[in-house]
């Protein structure tokens, strides 16, 4: 113990830790000036520090722009490592280092696409709803973009399909999806369940990134099939929308499906061709992971589950 306790107090007393406190203040407002102003210092002050965390660090740390100052490379790595001690830090010094939904005031910001959210976030809020303190706000993200997202701070925790990631993050499987037909049976008055010709017969709105393709495509392709797209979009939310006026077919996530059908009177039913399953996961990086707060919004998800599909006829 006394060995740890001389390397701490050698360490320490190379960095002021009030130092730390201006890093964060900085990612967190990305300006001196709302920075100096968060800490009730004056600008100088902040500069000062800056300085002198630069020399700490041997970086610039922040470079400035017309708006304020944007973090380094090299800050960001600082960052998912310096505020979560700091948060720690702050508990041991406070007593803070339980956290009671009950009484708390704080912010969880969850990444996730616009399907996702569609399913989670009206049973998430339903959770929340007995505590007034705890609110919930979500960032558009997707399973390329979490990781990066996690690592400069601007969301808590990331909801994707296989989210990339790397060692410092860490992964939890929450549920299981897959993929289903949506259409108005208003405009398509269609049997279910949908078979291959008429899936074919008629227009189909494409979901995707890019517009230009979808994994239906690509199993159609296997079949040495195609079919016709007359418009694309990158929201689920969106296409499930276009369906009430459009006569037209889309396929699209379960969780999300279920929603949209019973919110807009559309019909989901399985696709006419074997489509493949996987596994939606949480992930959030390995410097909360004891955290408390994040303990509890970890907590918090895995217990909330999508809305179940309806049953298909015959089943």
């Amino acid at each position: 113990m006394s060995v740890m306790i001389d390397i701490y107090e050698t360490e320490f007393r190379k960095a002021d830790l009030n130092l730390l406190v201006v890093f964060a203040a900085l990612m967190r407002e990305g300006s001196v000036t709302r920075a100096a102003a968060a800490l009730h210092l004056s600008q100088g002050a902040v500069s000062a520090a800056l300085g002198r965390l630069r020399r700490l660090f041997g970086d610039e740390l922040f470079t400035r722009t017309r708006t304020g100052v944007e973090p380094t490379p090299r800050a960001v790595q600082l960052a998912s490592r310096i505020e979560p001690a700091l948060a720690l830090i702050q508990g041991a010094v406070t007593g803070r280092d339980r956290f009671d939904p009950a009484t708390a005031r704080h912010t969880f910001t969850l990444g996730m696409s616009d399907d996702l959210e569609t399913a989670l976030l009206p049973r998430l809020l339903a959770a929340t709803a007995g505590l007034p303190g705890i609110r919930i706000a979500v960032r558009q993200a997707n399973r390329n973009t979490v990781a990066e997202l996690l690592d400069r701070g601007e969301i808590d925790l990331g909801i994707a399909a296989a989210p990339a990631h790397g060692l410092d993050h860490r992964t939890e499987d929450l549920f299981s999806s897959g993929y289903t037909c949506l259409f108005s049976p208003r405009l398509l008055p269609l049997p279910t369940p949908l078979g291959l010709d008429d899936y074919l017969a008629h227009p189909h709105l494409l979901i995707s990134y890019d517009g230009r393709r979808g994994i239906v495509d690509d199993l159609l392709d296997a079949r040495g099939l195609t079919r016709r797209v007359i418009a694309s979009t990158t929201h689920f939310a969106g296409a499930a929308l276009h369906l009430t006026t459009l006569p037209a077919l889309a396929t699209l996530p379960i969780h999300a499906a279920t929603v949209y059908a019973g919110t807009l009177g559309l019909t989901a039913t399985e696709p006419p061709l074997p489509m493949p399953r996987y596994t939606v996961s949480a992930i959030w990086h390995a410097t909360v992971t004891d955290d408390p707060a994040h303990t509890w919004l970890r907590h918090l998800v895995s217990r909330t589950e999508p809305p179940a599909p309806p049953a298909q006829p015959g089943t």
